[in-house]
């Protein structure tokens, strides 16, 4: 589609009820369904209830063996069910570390065009917010989508897309031979909270529009204004028409965490769920070191229950005469082999995640020679990841290059744009101040000693070495100083200055 007058294509929203050019409703529910039951999608769920917080530790249960022999779920003994997070604080650890620096990680030596880009990315507050939960999300999931979207002013704007939402259709699974994605999310709605089930479909040139109410039929969504939407509408100065025109492709862009997109977790979530289960052991242990094992001997009556009873409630039991006795037993808790245990399982999560713990700056006195160190595995992790990154803000880039030349009427190419992603290092601010302090006794030493040859050098070579030890610009400073003249021959000629030599005869002339 090239473009048009949107009035008069008004008409292509009745046949939503059917067909989308040759993509079927039917068709729909089925790439959604099969998307949503693979194991990509699977795996991908898993990570983010990690990421949550929701660890498989919380559906942990008790059994015994009954006297019939039959397993049943002991709901007596203590089952505390903690989840510790080290994954949240691995992913928020990761995406920070990348987006650490300072300074404009979208980057040209043009003027100009930097401004532009700073619009667009590095100053752009909403941007900056939407790349974080695409990081988010792809390191937790194992991927996230982007996609591009026009503002009221006709500007090109980025949104994030829940990847658990989205369906990549391929071109060879369509009976039209075209490639779609689907997107849909849910919101409740209505004082019976029913689940609302909002689907978008995308082709190259627009969007359509359905919803699912609970599980029952996919219909044309009636709440859309315009169904199907095209990607990008505009109004011209003095017409009161509304124009239209597409990307010319499907505006989604999805940013992997690795090549098979495999969530972060992955790696390390058998050794979350082993700590989980060795920590919370000893909190049951602990919580149960209070009650106590009664070893009754000689007991002759029927009900044990009723025994139980009198000992809880009235602090005492009958016995008999002969061979009686009772014996009060505790439970030993196995405290170091179980701390072992979690300190190896935590040495581990960080290693394999390929993380810093910062539990290991203890008091602060750790240089930052050990910092950088402990630096070394996150590195490794955000330098994988910062290739595919910059793989991905290319395509977001080739957009807004599009449209800001369209507007301009200028050229710029991509290879006048280049992505810096530096990186804030955590330091220790006595190891920094005492680094600072060192190097400033150098330079004193240095200049000091320039200063004593200052007999041996004329004015220019010795500031320029002055500028060298202090890292200042000579250039800058070199308008501002003395002419080698004036400091020399002009003193000299003041002093000359009402003197009058005496003639041959001894009078003055």
């Amino acid at each position: 589609m090239a473009g048009g007058n949107l009035q008069a294509q008004q008409g292509n929203k009745k046949h939503l009820k059917g067909v989308i050019d040759m993509l079927t409703i039917p068709e729909i529910k089925a790439f959604i369904d099969n998307d949503a039951s693979s194991d990509k999608k699977r795996f991908a769920r898993v990570g983010q209830k990690y990421y949550e917080g929701d660890h498989d530790i919380r559906k942990y249960r008790l059994y015994f063996i009954n006297a019939d022999g039959d397993l049943q779920e002991d709901t007596t003994r203590s089952n505390i069910k903690i989840s510790h997070p080290f994954f949240t604080e691995l992913v928020d650890q990761e995406v920070q570390y990348m987006l650490s620096g300072k300074d404009a990680f979208v980057k040209s030596d043009l003027p100009e065009l930097q401004d532009e880009l700073d619009a667009y990315f590095n100053d752009n507050e909403n941007f900056i917010a939407e790349l974080y939960e695409v990081i988010t999300g792809a390191v937790a999931k194992g991927f996230e989508y982007m996609y591009a979207y026009k503002d009221a002013e006709g500007h090109t704007c980025f949104q994030s897309a829940d990847s658990l939402g989205v369906v990549e259709v391929r071109a060879k699974d369509t009976d039209d031979g075209c490639e779609y994605v689907i997107y849909w999310y849910v919101e409740r709605i209505g004082k019976d909270n029913k689940a609302i089930k909002r689907i978008q479909v995308w082709d190259d040139k627009q969007t359509y529009f359905f919803c699912q109410v609970d599980d029952g039929d996919i219909v044309p969504d009636d709440s859309a204004p315009i169904n199907p939407r095209p990607h990008t509408i505009w109004h011209k100065t003095g017409d009161a028409s509304t124009y239209f025109d597409g990307f010319g492709f499907i505006p989604f862009f999805r940013l992997d965490n690795c090549k098979k997109q495999f969530s972060g977790l992955k790696t390390i979530k058998d050794l979350i769920d082993d700590y989980d289960l060795m920590s919370c052991g000893l909190s049951n242990n602990i919580q149960d070191a209070n009650e106590v094992l009664y070893v009754v001997k000689g007991f002759q009556g029927d009900n044990l229950d009723e025994l139980m009873t009198n000992i809880k409630a009235k602090k005492h039991i009958g016995i008999p005469d002969t061979g009686g006795d009772v014996d009060i037993r505790t439970i030993d808790i196995p405290y170091q082999a179980r701390q072992a245990k979690l300190d190896l399982d935590e040495k581990n999560i960080y290693r394999f995640g390929m993380g810093f713990n910062s539990a290991q700056l203890g008091d602060g006195n750790i240089t930052n020679v050990v910092i950088k160190s402990r630096y070394a595995l996150l590195d490794l992790k955000c330098n994988k990841l910062e290739i595919r990154l910059k793989q991905f803000m290319r395509r977001l880039l080739k957009i807004v290059l599009k449209e800001i030349n369209d507007e301009n009427g200028t050229d710029y190419q991509m290879k006048d744009v280049y992505f810096d992603f530096e990186r804030e290092v955590m330091t220790n601010a006595q190891d920094n101040a005492q680094i600072e302090l060192t190097d400033a006794q150098k330079q004193q030493v240095q200049v000091t000693t320039l200063l004593n040859l200052a007999t041996l050098l004329d004015n220019e070579t010795l500031m320029e070495n002055i500028c060298e030890v202090l890292d200042l610009d000579y250039t800058e400073i070199q308008d501002k100083l003395p002419k080698q003249e004036d400091t020399d021959l002009y003193p000299a000629r003041d002093a000359l200055d009402g003197i009058q030599p005496e003639d041959d005869t001894g009078g003055a002339g």
